[in-house]
């Protein structure tokens, strides 16, 4: 059999890796795996890990109040070395551009094991931004041998980097695996439990749903951002708008003090996963600054606004999915006001193909790994 490690520390590679650790634990005989988390991110990982019924075999456990770069690389660099020489893997499977899977690539390099890359291939073309996320993942390009990008895009952004054709495979996004197997397990418990939980928010009208955190963001133009939601909100007294706060103070401090106290606005605290994307299937248009929601939006119908300079996941943008409207306040609230008007511009985009696959990612990475 072979032995399979993977390593990761955050929610979003959580769900993106959970559909394939479940692909491989269904294939008896063929693999032996073991799951490493590094704790980067704590209770929203463990979250995750819940609601997959995932048990990590390892927990690094490198969270620390106000941990930086610098902390969070050598608590996980230190913590890999021993896991590794116990298991002695195969492969070690990283995904994504988080400071976790770059770390368990470079401990996969120092011990010559090779290591595969889900979600390889994504650029920005600015080093800065998303920040350190681009670097990051242009790092474990170098030292990945199986590369498992989404699209066409990704695909050629490696081969023109001068990896391999032999080893570059377009195969999808696990994230589209992960949204079916979460509504999957949600339907099956029912709506009761999710409804109950944001009770406050009117979901016969037509709700936004916000996400915004990235650090590149901060100060000036995410106080912009709120400015443009707030402008949104008290224009369209019809509309309802929920945005679960991220706990980052730079986050917290413009948001409450911008946007708190508007009756139609519901901030909430950080959602679970399977909570989120029960709200995303409630909503009428999505506002982030988030990667992983640019990807699933698109398959729940969902038009997506997003607030950033630019994104490393273009293919929504040119499938027509998504739209690139920057951290200015008046673009921001005119781009959102035409689609709550316009009812052929939202329907050109909800009804747009989202380019990031179909929900079988993690079975064409298991064949390949298999041959």
């Amino acid at each position: 059999m072979k032995k399979i490690l993977f390593i990761f520390g955050t929610r979003p590679e959580a769900i993106k890796m959970a559909p394939l650790i479940k692909e491989l634990q269904g294939r008896t005989g063929s693999f032996d795996v073991k799951v490493c988390v590094t704790g980067q991110h704590r209770e929203m990982l463990d979250q995750v890990m819940d609601f997959f019924s995932i048990t990590p075999d390892y927990d690094l456990n490198v969270m620390k109040q106000g941990q930086t770069l610098f902390g969070v690389t050598a608590s996980i660099i230190g913590g890999l070395e021993p896991v590794i020489d116990e298991y002695q893997p195969d492969v070690i499977l990283v995904q994504g551009d988080t400071t976790s899977a770059f770390i368990g690539a470079l401990a996969g390099y120092y011990k010559q094991i090779n290591v595969g890359h889900l979600e390889a291939g994504l650029r920005s073309g600015d080093v800065y931004s998303p920040f350190p996320e681009e670097m990051n993942r242009i790092m474990v390009g170098r030292i990945a041998k199986y590369h498992f990008a989404p699209t066409d895009r990704s695909m050629n952004a490696l081969l023109n980097e001068g990896v391999s054709k032999d080893y570059v495979y377009k195969v999808g996004n696990t994230v589209i695996d992960a949204l079916l197997l979460g509504l999957d397990i949600i339907k099956s418990k029912g709506d009761d439990i999710y409804a109950e939980k944001m009770n406050e928010v009117d979901w016969s009208k037509r709700v936004i749903l916000v996400t915004g955190h990235r650090r590149e963001s901060f100060g000036e133009g995410f106080e912009s951002m709120c400015n443009a939601i707030k402008r949104l909100a008290t224009e369209n007294k019809d509309v309802e708008l929920v945005y679960p706060v991220h706990l980052n103070p730079n986050v917290r401090g413009p948001v409450n003090r911008i946007l708190g106290g508007v009756k139609n606005i519901h901030l909430v605290e950080p959602l679970d996963y399977p909570d989120m994307i029960w709200a995303m299937e409630k909503s009428f248009l999505v506002l982030t600054d988030s990667g992983g929601v640019q990807e699933e939006a698109p398959t729940l119908g969902k038009p997506v606004l997003v607030m950033r300079d630019v994104t490393e996941r273009q293919e929504g943008v040119e499938a027509g999915t998504a739209k690139l409207v920057g951290t200015e306040g008046e673009v921001i609230y005119r781009e959102a006001q035409r689609l709550l008007d316009d009812s052929v511009a939202y329907e050109k985009m909800a009804n747009a193909i989202n380019p990031y696959g179909d929900g079988t990612t993690a079975g064409q990475i298991a064949d390949i790994l298999e041959a």
